[in-house]
């Protein structure tokens, strides 16, 4: 009489045949299964999804430099450089040091540097130091000391003729443009 069969929806019972009451992801396979062999889900790069997010929690302090190419959230308080892929100071988060990253929004508070191609400053920010970035902006709110530079995140020194400073540190950052008082 019916013709069209449909697969039944799982039961309670087969969920705790395979030892797990919570549904897997959809990306990752069923635990104890081989795979299905389909195809790989290569629709287009997704940094985020593929790295995932490392967190630093808000109960935790780290001395020293962090260097990665994945995600960052800092929820705790780190003094140290931070060169990363991505980063998101959190509001209760702080960066004693320079920051580093393709995209940085920050929530917390960071003493140092920041340079990036994109930087957020949300209302709860404070930021005290020289931003380089491709693309700004700054929510009403925020505090921050300091100079904005556009351009390039490790552009070469311009033209003009060298000081005698550090060669690490860039032109762009020890020439001041302020006007005379």
């Amino acid at each position: 009489m019916f013709n069209k069969t449909k697969s039944p929806a799982p039961s309670p019972q087969s969920r705790a045949d395979n030892g797990s009451s919570i549904p897997p992801l959809p990306d990752l396979p069923t635990p104890g299964q081989p795979s299905t062999g389909a195809a790989p889900r290569s629709a287009g790069p997704s940094p985020v999804s593929q790295r995932g997010l490392s967190t630093l929690s808000s109960d935790l302090q780290f001395d020293g430099n962090i260097t990665g190419g994945g995600d960052l959230q800092i929820d705790g308080s780190i003094k140290g450089d931070v060169r990363v892929g991505r980063l998101i100071v959190g509001e209760t988060g702080a960066v004693e040091g320079n920051v580093s990253a393709d995209y940085v929004e920050v929530r917390g508070r960071i003493v140092g540097a920041i340079s990036g191609k994109q930087v957020k400053l949300i209302a709860t920010a404070y930021v005290d130091g020289d931003i380089t970035a491709e693309q700004m902006s700054i929510d009403i709110g925020a505090y921050f000391q300091g100079r904005v530079l556009q351009g390039r995140r490790e552009a070469p020194a311009p033209t003009a003729p060298a000081r005698s400073a550090p060669a690490a540190e860039p032109a762009p950052q020890i020439i001041d443009m302020k006007p005379p008082a």
